[in-house]
């Protein structure tokens, strides 16, 4: 507890646990984060990821990151990033990234990742709650994601690859407890969009979704 702070705490955050309704199909997609640590330095655990529903994941990212406060409200980040997929090879990758928050309380993450075949990517993710009533809030939520080099095996090109904005209204049941509605879209750009074009596969969704977020 030395080495982490004057007082350790740890904090479990369901961001996004929802189910997404579109024309392609139906979905399943979570994001959950943990960490444990002082005021300075944390442990900190990630995972996401998202595949039909009522099947197993198309994709699942794992990362464990240590977490060292730099300034107020801002914090750099290196460690592992592992991801598991179902019709590729797992890919375990380098990571380093900066969080915290912009002004205006905008909630942004940026990350780049090196993976073990020497590819790297970069992926930057904003989000913001904006409070109508103390109950009930509507969160915005954009990320982007970029590669420096085509990945076969992936329908992964040169450039930025890929796009996910969401809209979700929930409403706090307790502070520890929100459902909430709102609508996903996903899209794909540049060179990726012509490889998933190619393969037969979609290059954008749009998804009506239901969940829940909650933290202990």
């Amino acid at each position: 507890m030395h080495m982490m702070g004057a007082h350790a705490y740890g904090k479990l955050l369901v961001d996004r646990l929802e189910y997404g309704d579109a024309d392609e199909g139906d979905s399943q997609l979570w994001d959950v984060r943990a960490w444990y640590g002082g005021d300075y330095r944390k442990l900190w655990f990630e995972t996401e990821g998202e595949g039909g529903a009522g099947d197993a994941p198309d994709v699942a990212e794992l990362q464990l990151r240590y977490d060292r406060t730099f300034a107020p409200f801002w914090s750099w980040q290196a460690g592992i990033r592992h991801d598991l997929r179902q019709h590729a090879e797992d890919t375990s990758y380098l990571a380093v990234g900066l969080h915290g928050l912009a002004p205006q309380w905008l909630e942004t993450d940026l990350s780049a990742y090196l993976s073990d075949d020497g590819d790297l990517s970069v992926r930057a993710e904003l989000e913001y709650d904006l409070l109508i009533t103390q109950r009930l809030i509507l969160q915005p939520h954009l990320e982007l994601d970029a590669s420096m080099s085509r990945v076969d095996g992936v329908d992964l090109g040169r450039g930025i690859s890929g796009s996910e904005a969401g809209l979700r209204l929930r409403y706090e049941i307790r502070p520890e407890l929100a459902p909430y509605l709102g609508v996903r879209w996903e899209r794909s750009w540049g060179n990726t969009r012509d490889l998933r074009r190619a393969a037969g596969e979609p290059t954008s969704s749009t998804s009506l979704v239901i969940g829940v977020r909650a933290w202990f």
